[in-house]
Parts: C-alpha cells; sequence; structure tokens
C-alpha cells in the first residue's frame, strides 16, 4: 500500500496498514483494498460495520469489487474524482444445539453465503423463503448471493448476472441432481432459512472466503445486514465496462484466429 502511493507525500494522505478493526485510526476517511477480490472481501469484513469506505486497487486477476488499476486510483484521489456506493451485506446465523459458538466472526457477506457437501453423500436441502418452504434441493450444495455476489459463485452455477444496483438477492443451486430446478431471484428484503439432511450428516457453510462446519439439526438464517459496505467508485470505472474486460462480454470469439 504505502509503496505505490509514496509519490502523494506531499498531498495531504497520511498512509497506515490495517489488519484488524483495533488497527483504524478514528480519523480514518478511507481504506485502501490492494489486490484482487478476495482482498477486498478480506478488507470488508474487518471495516464494513464500521462504516469505513473502500477503494478497490487491482493487483490481481477478474476484479469486480477490486477493479481501478493503480494508475486510475492515483487520479481520482489527487482530484477528488469519486463517489460513495452502498453495496448490500448478508448476515447469516446459526440457529441450533451450541450454534452460536461456532459462527464467530463469520456472519457478514458481501458477495454469498452458501452451503456445501462435505462428504460424499448428496444434500437435500430445506428452504423456506418468508416462511414459505420450498420443494427441496437434492444439490451438492446451495447459496444464496448479493446482486454484487452475482459475478462470482453464483454465476460459476448459472445464476444471473444483476447490476450492483438491483436490490435482490439469488438462490441458487450448486450441482443440483434434479433437473427441474433453476435459479430464483428474490427481493432483498427476504428473509431466508436453511437446513439439510444427508446419510453422512456432514456439511460446511461459507461467507464469502471463511468456512465452518455445521450440523443437521442447526438452521441456517440469512438476511440483510443493518449495514451497507461503503465502496468508493472512481469516474473512470463502471459495472458493463468491467464485464467487457473482464468477462470478454460480447466479443466474437470466432474471430480470433
Amino acid at each position: 500500500m504505502v509503496s505505490f502511493l509514496q509519490d502523494l507525500e506531499e498531498a495531504t494522505f497520511e498512509l497506515y496498514e490495517i489488519k484488524t478493526k483495533a488497527d483504524v485510526i478514528p480519523e480514518t476517511d478511507l481504506v485502501l483494498s490492494m489486490g484482487g477480490d478476495g482482498t477486498f472481501l478480506s478488507t470488508a469484513h474487518v471495516v464494513a460495520d464500521i462504516g469505513l469506505p473502500i477503494l478497490g486497487v487491482n493487483f490481481g486477476r477478474i476484479g469486480f469489487l477490486c477493479e481501478n488499476r493503480p494508475e486510475e486510483v492515483k487520479k481520482a484521489l489527487l482530484e477528488g474524482d469519486f463517489r460513495i456506493e452502498y453495496r448490500t451485506v448478508l448476515n447469516a446465523t446459526l440457529k441450533g444445539p451450541e450454534a452460536r459458538r461456532t459462527i464467530g466472526m463469520l456472519p457478514y457477506s458481501v458477495n454469498e453465503v452458501s452451503v456445501h457437501r462435505s462428504g460424499s453423500s448428496v444434500l437435500g436441502i430445506h428452504v423456506t423463503i418468508d416462511g414459505d418452504p420450498l420443494p427441496t434441493y437434492w444439490a451438492d450444495g446451495i447459496l444464496v448471493a448479493t446482486s454484487s455476489g452475482s459475478t462470482a459463485y453464483s454465476l460459476s452455477v448459472g445464476g444471473p448476472i444483476c447490476m450492483p444496483d438491483t436490490k435482490v438477492l439469488i438462490l441458487a443451486p450448486i450441482s443440483p441432481h434434479n433437473l427441474n430446478v433453476r435459479p430464483i431471484v428474490l427481493p432483498e428484503t427476504s428473509k431466508v432459512d436453511i437446513t439439510f439432511e444427508s446419510r453422512d450428516g456432514r456439511a460446511t457453510m461459507s461467507t464469502d472466503n471463511r468456512t465452518v462446519e455445521i450440523r443437521p439439526d442447526w438452521t441456517i438464517h440469512i438476511e440483510m445486514a443493518q449495514f451497507s459496505l461503503k465502496r468508493v467508485r472512481i469516474a473512470e470505472s463502471g459495472f458493463v465496462k468491467a464485464l467487457t474486460s473482464r468477462l470478454f462480454w460480447g466479443e466474437d470469439m470466432r474471430n480470433n484466429g
């Protein structure tokens, strides 16, 4: 972080490294996340719930949350050419015997909450949306994603791409064993409860890039968090630009030789 912005030392920037909330100086105005989307998510898990805006500087690969190149960020910071956008954050809580001890620091997710089999047995996944039950999913897992997460894990399991300011959640099965199930788009105000069954009684829950073992007698309750992620967007960036440059959306691959 410091090595990139050393040439700005005569401006009004003061830089320091943040690893935990305890490292945050009260006068901090903005956090730089330097890496890829994984680094951005780790940064969000530290500072999102205390309201600090995050600006992603892309030194990674694809980068939808962390989409800005270093030279773009330098120019935007010097000229003040950026704005704050607000992204939905999910809050996942576990209900059941000894469940509260397990959830620990895992509850918040920017991209998705997912449930996966951890053994060889397929999962029977029971889902209710605002108390209304859906037919049982027989699958390797299931995920609930935000619109920000529509280009992450959700995309790889066949979920739709959503503009980041779309106020929706995506419910998508992972490798379903019945072919007549499809991803569902829900209002972001929905409250989703998930339980599972399997022959070996084993599954894991992931909140973005953190994972914990879960039990069949637990319920995963997922809803919007009481705060939003503040993400800094610079003028030269944009979601459609990221789609075309990262996923080559619209390119005719037949003409590439």
